[in-house]
């Protein structure tokens, strides 16, 4: 089968501003990409062109392997970033209207259940938390039953109850074999929902894995930190390349039960160790030299 999705040298430039200039993937069926860039890296403009909510100024974009038709849209669902809803309708009455938009809508008991909205059926939009109007935003998305799902950012000022409760269900979305490219701010969402992972900057991917392949590829080994105070032995001596800093020593190792032996050897006392094992931010970094949020 090919690919559900296929984007091919992709360009958009906005007067003498390059958004993307050019960016190719594409998305196997029942797959989770996340989009991670910081800002002006074009992931929104890629999302978009994606989406057919703007045209690329050149490149193609292949759905189910052919030109996409006048039926996309029927069959995706977004979840914008900020979306505005008519306050004085009930979270059911807006499902209900945007239901009759569709020709094969999803049930709407089945949905409400989904995304968890029983007992927010009969309230008004302007009176729900941030995490509700999420929900009901998701279940928006779903009601034409799309086989591919763009959120944008979708768990964005979340307070961490109502982040963790979007993802799982959002997760129990993907096992039901949805394919969803989803932006993130947040590197923990993109490690606990995607499966491959899209770094971009400069308007093109500069890497593209899963999550766990790619911080094997981009970062190796770990950080030991100990108070100075740890060690009675002159530090040249340690077999590491190390750092200190605010009284701490840091100390880059290969491999953690090796360094800890070689320490434990050399009289260093532990019980203030701390160990930070590379994750998906340091391989953002590493790539971009940015912090996510620049």
């Amino acid at each position: 089968m090919p690919p559900i999705l296929e984007v091919s040298h992709l360009r958009k430039v906005y007067r003498q501003t390059v958004a993307v200039a050019d960016v190719s993937f594409s998305l196997r069926e029942g797959v989770c990409l996340g989009l991670l860039g910081p800002n002006g890296a074009g992931k929104t403009t890629t999302m978009e062109m994606a989406e057919d909510i703007i045209q690329p100024d050149d490149g193609k974009i292949l759905y189910q392997g052919q030109p996409r038709t006048s039926s996309f849209r029927e069959e995706i669902g977004i979840q914008f970033q900020h979306t505005s809803l008519l306050n004085f309708l009930s979270v059911e009455e807006t499902l209900q209207t945007f239901h009759k938009l569709y020709h094969d809508a999803e049930d709407l008991n089945l949905l409400i259940q989904r995304c968890e909205l029983q007992s927010l059926r009969k309230r008004r939009n302007d009176k729900l938390s941030g995490g509700q109007l999420q929900r009901l935003m998701l279940a928006l998305a779903l009601i034409n039953k799309p086989k591919l799902l763009f959120l944008d950012e979708p768990s964005t000022g979340l307070d961490p109850q109502s982040r963790r409760n979007l993802w799982e269900i959002v997760l129990r979305i993907k096992q039901e074999g949805k394919t969803i490219i989803l932006t993130t701010h947040s590197m923990e969402e993109a490690e606990y929902l995607c499966d491959e992972i899209a770094i971009m900057d400069q308007g093109r991917v500069i890497a593209w894995d899963s999550p766990k392949q790619l911080i094997k590829t981009h970062c190796r080994g770990a950080t030991i930190s100990l108070p100075k105070t740890a060690f009675r032995l002159d530090l040249e001596r340690l077999p590491f390349s190390w750092q200190e800093k605010d009284g701490q020593i840091s100390m880059g190792i290969e491999q953690i039960h090796e360094g800890l032996n070689i320490l434990l050897n050399l009289d260093v006392d532990l019980s203030e160790m701390s160990v930070h094992t590379p994750n998906l931010e340091d391989v953002f970094i590493q790539l971009t030299g940015k912090q996510l949020r620049d």
